[in-house]
């Protein structure tokens, strides 16, 4: 029987899985960022071979192909520069790369068909059909979009706490948790040229960091969901995320998958998001793409995945992991 490797590469962690034709995943590993715009071409080979090296046990397999599942940007990158390396581990056939949108969305199912809504420091949606990408909305980095990831609420949290010092905003009680979080002491009896010395220290640490760092205030808004202003952050994330995924036009009764930090993690904006789609089905959510890596590696060398085979993708590797805890 066939031996695969598959690679969910993400900007702050990798993941990999070795497993068999059948599904059965016989190796897990880690290791650090594994995209090369992120990370550097170097750094992020290096982890992704660090990560495989461990999943195939420290040893060489033979393996009939590699998949990677990385961020758009990535994927332009020659296949040939990662077959090198891979060789050195057994590897026979091609290096495949694939989006991590896809990736995500077959962590939740196996169907070819449905579309899926990441949101995690970034933003995105898209819909999937025959097994591919068929439009994407958002993913157009802090600059330009990513509207209801974690850098857009931690922006709003930042923005909303400026604006409450100087009496622009009402008062909320995120003012404290950012304060403390930067090591500023509020004393409204210190002022600077007529600014709050706590708020004139606020802007001058804010703008001392680089911008996709204000991600670090998103968790925040949940500590404090019952603040007027958090929930209004929360619901207008919300809203912007179901833009998002509006705009791909996801498919009714199609399965939906809904991954990144910002969904996964309380469910308070995924419930949101998810009251906001007519007619949809209940969201799948799904925490890494590691799973749909393993799905896609297998589906790319012309073995069909059904529910059977999904399963056991599912449970093997979850075993995997929970050996690793």
């Amino acid at each position: 029987m066939q031996n695969f490797l598959a690679i969910d590469a993400g900007g702050t962690s990798t993941r990999a899985v070795f497993l068999d034709a059948s599904g059965q995943c016989l190796g897990y590993g880690t290791a650090g960022g594994g995209n090369p715009v992120s990370r550097g071409f170097e750094p992020a080979l290096d982890a992704l071979v660090g990560a495989s090296k461990k999943a195939l046990g420290g040893g060489v397999q033979l393996l009939a192909g590699t998949l990677v599942a990385m961020a758009g940007a990535s994927l332009e990158l020659p296949t040939h520069l990662f077959r090198e390396r891979f060789i050195t581990l057994g590897l026979t056939g091609n290096v495949v790369i694939e989006s991590d949108l896809l990736a995500a969305f077959y962590s939740g199912s196996y169907q070819d068909n449905g579309s899926a809504l990441i949101a995690g420091t970034g933003a995105v949606g898209a819909r999937i059909s025959a097994s591919r990408l068929a439009a994407v909305a958002d993913g157009t980095g802090w600059l330009l979009g990513d509207e209801g990831s974690g850098f857009w609420l931690g922006r709003q949290v930042a923005r909303a706490v400026a604006a409450a010092l100087d009496g622009r905003g009402a008062p909320t009680a995120l003012t404290e948790l950012v304060l403390a979080d930067l090591g500023i002491t509020l004393d409204p009896s210190q002022r600077t040229q007529g600014r709050l010395r706590a708020q004139q220290q606020l802007i001058r640490k804010v703008y001392e960091s680089s911008a996709i760092e204000l991600s670090r205030f998103a968790p925040l808004v949940f500590a404090v969901a019952q603040d007027p202003v958090a929930t209004d952050i929360i619901e207008r994330a919300a809203d912007a995320l179901a833009r998002t995924l509006l705009a791909v036009a996801p498919g009714a009764g199609e399965p939906l998958v809904f991954g990144g930090s910002v969904l996964t993690k309380g469910g308070t904006v995924a419930a949101a998001v998810a009251a906001r789609l007519l007619e949809s089905t209940p969201p799948i959510l799904v925490h890494d793409g590691v799973a749909g890596a393993a799905v896609l590696v297998l589906k790319r060398h012309g073995v069909v995945v059904d529910a059977a085979v999904f399963a056991r993708i599912q449970e093997s590797l979850a075993a995997l992991r929970d050996e690793r805890i």
